[in-house]
């Protein structure tokens, strides 16, 4: 004899489509060139400083209007302060 349990399937919850590329996503890398891998294999060395949120969002804006990203216009600023020749 079976149980009335085991004649209860389990409902399974169902799949839908795929959710599409997160737009975010989509914008940062409308921007990336071609050669975006050859690119990061010269920017080997990672630099982290504390700024304040103001000063970030200030920063993150003068790249967007410049149309470059902020981690671009930041190497180039630091390349001008610091070129080879310094030392």
């Amino acid at each position: 004899m079976t149980s009335p349990l085991s004649a209860v399937k389990p409902r399974r919850a169902p799949i839908g489509r795929r959710p599409g590329a997160d737009p975010a996503t989509t914008w940062v890398r409308q921007g990336e060139a071609p050669d975006a891998s050859a690119k990061a294999s010269i920017y080997t060395a990672r630099l982290t400083i504390d700024v304040t949120p103001t000063l970030r969002g200030r920063i993150k804006v003068v790249a967007f209007r410049r149309g470059i990203t902020a981690a671009d216009m930041l190497r180039e600023l630091l390349e001008r302060e610091y070129p080879e020749d310094m030392a």
